[in-house]
């Protein structure tokens, strides 16, 4: 005859939390509802404001660009539309991430709805030029020439 379960089997012990966990909830009873589980290798994907669209919503901006726009302050698609493509390029950099052309035109494109890869000829050396003014505004002082160069080619990694 099976145990009949009380709620003392369903919100305490090691198993329940077993179970929690391999179904990608963690929950406490004693502070509220359930959050997603804790996953090591996961990215931390940050949450829009109340009402806020998150910004891997729009058509080729993944996880990664949302978490590099959130530690920039800007947590929403709205927020990002809003800015406009150059002046969240700017705060982008700003906040420590590294320039890198085909990032600055995959935004504009994704902010236009367009496919990443439609930008060509002409409008890409606009972009291009568009992009080194930006990148050059924002400069980030005391690199040595060397970390320049690799940072305008855009290989260097970030100092942390």
């Amino acid at each position: 005859m099976p145990v009949p379960m009380t709620l003392d089997h369903l919100t305490a012990g090691p198993q329940t939390e077993k179970l929690r966990i391999s179904r990608g909830v963690r929950s406490d009873p004693c502070t509220g509802p359930a959050m997603p589980a804790e996953q090591p290798d996961a990215p931390i994907r940050p949450l829009p404001p109340q009402g806020g669209t998150p910004i891997s919503s729009i058509k080729n901006l993944g996880p990664a660009t949302e978490a590099a726009f959130a530690k920039a302050g800007i947590h929403s698609a709205e927020e990002l539309r809003a800015q406009g493509a150059d002046a969240a390029y700017v705060r982008l950099l700003q906040s420590g991430s590294n320039p890198h052309f085909i990032g600055y035109y995959v935004l504009v494109m994704a902010l236009q709805g367009r496919p990443w890869n439609d930008c060509k000829g002409a409008e890409k050396a606009a972009l291009r030029k568009r992009f080194d003014e930006i990148k050059a505004g924002s400069a980030v002082q005391g690199q040595s020439e060397l970390e320049k160069a690799l940072n305008f080619l855009g290989v260097i990694e970030k100092r942390a």
